[in-house]
């Protein structure tokens, strides 16, 4: 087992064992959290390839602990560790699915929470429904417009949206959004998804399609049956984690929802806050999916057919928390700051709900203009798309690039061939082939009194071509440029005619470059 590391006293040090982002993700078996004299001790890690991490109380840096897995254990002192630190943690599936989720506990006014159990009476939470489904068709209309570039979906999925300016109860608005869906997901049936080379042999057919939405094992998007879903699913328990911990921090209760029906073991109000956010996530897939190609060994099969990710993949993928987590958090204060408003309140100065996730009114009271600033989400590793060997730049990596060149090149080679048997290309040889015999026929029956010879080319014209491009030659000549760089490099002598327009281009070469310049 690894030694246990100490992790560098300065959160932004590149020697920090916790990432930039301040999350740290645990997986494998034995996983354990405890702490010994002040430090947390954290270990994870398969078989012999362990993890130790050993963080102090100042200058930690961590400010999400993600665990993926159920085996091992999580000491009360590491809670309170985490807690007196304002830490957040979680534990997820890799099948998509939330096991728990805590965060820094913060003093709750009860006047919300009543507010927010009675916001059916009130009416608001029709227009919380009405808001969070309006955003989540916009996005989802963006993504067939401009990704899927399908205008008739578009426009369909937008008729949609126009209906819940006139949907008056929430069974409609649910009825609306269902409706959306079944046009936005039709969309993604048929993308492709794309595996390297070699891993084709054991790549299963319905993993190399999108597929259905809804997984034939469960009728519903939970348990997918392949590659994409499975990504989907597991970034939607990253983002159904970060939405429990903004409403938590806000005072709300996570369970109580407004579109989402009571549910036992459902946060129904985080279910709630995901909606806007889920074309984000759905744009992050598609690029993805589209752009790159999917590593074989990220994912198994089980027997049942259910698809899960590999821890490595699923630790990438949970470092996009800290994006989603800002994302959700305007609509989490906005829903309080609505539910905040229905309160009687003693006098005017509570009348506006702390904005405690974007610090919103302090950055408007400062004078400054609120804007939510997203850091781009990274894409897991690249691929090749040959061997599957990871790659920075481009679809494969420099030796399947070389090879693919070669074979490129031999493939145009032969076309070339074939281009220059035409009946096009031999009239255009057989036109240069006529001009240039008569401009040696014209140059024979000239004067060539004061034409340079070959000891003149060879000692005073040639060596001084380098300093002319090879465009100007080419030009000057009526040649081409392969050609003209021949000339210019004493590869090929060009015809006794033509020496003396070089040295006259050298001649107007020298005289640009001594002349004055304005």
């Amino acid at each position: 087992m690894a030694a246990t590391q100490t992790v560098h006293q300065s959160p932004q040090s590149h020697n920090s064992l916790v990432p930039r982002h301040g999350l740290l993700t645990l997986y494998g078996y034995g996983i354990r959290a405890s702490v010994e004299r002040g430090h947390l001790l954290l270990q994870d890690g398969i078989g012999r390839d362990r993890h130790c991490y050993r963080l102090a109380r100042v200058g930690h840096g961590l400010r999400r602990l993600i665990v993926v897995g159920a085996d091992g254990f999580v000491s009360f002192s590491a809670l309170q560790w985490l807690a007196d630190q304002e830490v957040s943690f979680a534990m997820l599936e890799r099948t998509g699915k939330v096991l728990c989720v805590t965060g820094p506990v913060r003093p709750s006014d009860a006047r919300l929470r009543r507010a927010q159990a009675c916001a059916d009476q009130t009416g608001i939470a029709l227009e919380i429904a009405r808001k969070l489904i309006d955003q989540k068709l916009a996005g989802q209309e963006q993504i067939a417009r401009h990704k899927l570039l399908v205008t008739e979906s578009a426009d369909k999925i937008s008729e949609y949206r126009t209906q819940l300016t006139t949907a008056d109860t929430i069974a409609q608005i649910r009825l609306i959004e269902s409706l959306a869906a079944s046009v936005y997901w039709f969309l993604w049936r048929n993308l492709a998804i794309n595996f390297p080379k070699k891993d084709q042999s054991r790549v299963p057919n319905h993993w190399q399609v999108f597929g259905a939405r809804v997984s034939p094992l469960t009728g519903s998007p939970r348990v997918a049956v392949n590659p994409a879903n499975a990504a989907l699913n597991y970034l939607y328990c990253v983002l159904e984690s970060e939405s429990r911990l903004a409403a938590a921090a806000l005072g709300l209760d996570p369970g109580l929802g407004v579109l989402h029906v009571d549910t036992t073991a459902r946060d129904s109000l985080a279910c709630d806050l995901m909606e806007p956010i889920r074309p984000q996530i759905d744009t992050f897939v598609l690029d993805w999916i589209t752009r790159e190609t999917l590593k074989r060994e990220w994912f198994y099969e089980q027997p049942d057919g259910n698809c899960r990710l590999m821890s490595t993949l699923a630790i990438r993928l949970a470092e996009t928390a800290p994006t989603w987590g800002r994302a959700v958090a305007p609509f989490a204060e906005w829903i309080a700051q609505r539910l905040w408003t229905s309160i009687r309140k003693p006098s005017d100065r509570d009348k506006n709900f702390p904005t405690r996730l974007t610090q919103r009114r302090r950055s408007e009271g400062r004078g400054n203009e609120f804007i939510l600033k997203l850091k781009p989400v990274r894409h897991p590793s690249k691929i090749c798309s040959e061997c599957g060997a990871a790659t920075r730049e481009g679809q494969r990596c420099s030796k399947c690039g070389r090879e693919f060149s070669r074979v490129r090149l031999i493939e145009l080679a032969k076309l070339g061939r074939i281009e220059t048997l035409k009946p096009a290309a031999q009239k255009k040889r057989s036109e240069t082939q006529r001009r240039h015999q008569a401009e040696r026929k014209a140059w024979l029956s000239s004067n060539k009194s004061n034409w340079p010879d070959e000891l003149t080319y060879k000692n005073e014209i040639q060596p001084r071509l380098c300093a002319v491009t090879i465009a100007s030659i080419a030009s000057a000549l009526g040649v081409t440029g392969g050609y003209a760089a021949d000339i210019r490099v004493g590869r090929r002598r060009p015809h006794p005619r033509h020496w003396g327009i070089l040295e006259e281009l050298l001649t107007r070469t020298a005289f640009s470059a001594h002349s004055p310049t304005n």
